[in-house]
């Protein structure tokens, strides 16, 4: 095995990224406090090439030198918008035909691994902040809740880990 150099990785510039396809999935950040886990966000929905990401509430916005440090760059290249409140984007995303997915642990979850949907079925989803999780108000407002499944003693991941395995596990039944 041999590590592959910057040109065999074969990435698309900014601007050819920004005119690509998008696969048919919205980030929603429900007042994330860090601006790291805001760059990150942005980060792992490049890689994901996602529709676009919502900052809500007190969810920090570019330009900011702390975003940029984790996303390096793609605050730039993917999409995003602000709303002061995460229920009115939900509202708006649900206008847009937006199947709504709070990831989060309450009763009734669904376990990430058994969540079905299609190539063609839009999908947004919620997720909250470090402390308190996505909001309660939130949670009431969407179609379902996604829950991952964990062993240890702590029951929870960091924002910026549990978005990177929920857009993997939705990418791959988008993908078929």
């Amino acid at each position: 095995m041999r590590k592959l150099s910057m040109d065999e990785l074969n990435r698309v510039s900014a601007e050819e990224f920004k005119s690509q396809k998008k696969n048919n999935i919205v980030v929603v950040l429900d007042n994330i406090r860090s601006l790291n886990n805001v760059g990150s966000a942005f980060r792992t929905g490049d890689a994901f090439a996602i529709e676009k990401v919502v900052l809500c509430g007190i969810t920090g916005k570019p330009p900011h030198r702390d975003i940029h440090k984790t996303a390096l760059g793609a605050q730039d290249t993917v999409t995003w918008e602000h709303f002061t409140d995460t229920v009115e984007a939900i509202k708006s995303l649900k206008e847009e035909g937006y199947k709504i997915i709070a990831v989060e642990q309450v009763e009734g979850s669904t376990s990430l691994q058994d969540f079905q949907t299609t190539p063609e079925e839009k999908v947004a989803l919620i997720f909250g902040n470090e402390v308190m999780g996505v909001s309660q108000e939130a949670i009431e407002a969407s179609d379902i809740a996604l829950e991952i499944p964990q062993f240890g003693t702590k029951h929870s991941l960091n924002v910026s880990v549990t978005l990177g395995v929920v857009l993997w596990q939705v990418l791959q039944q988008k993908l078929g």
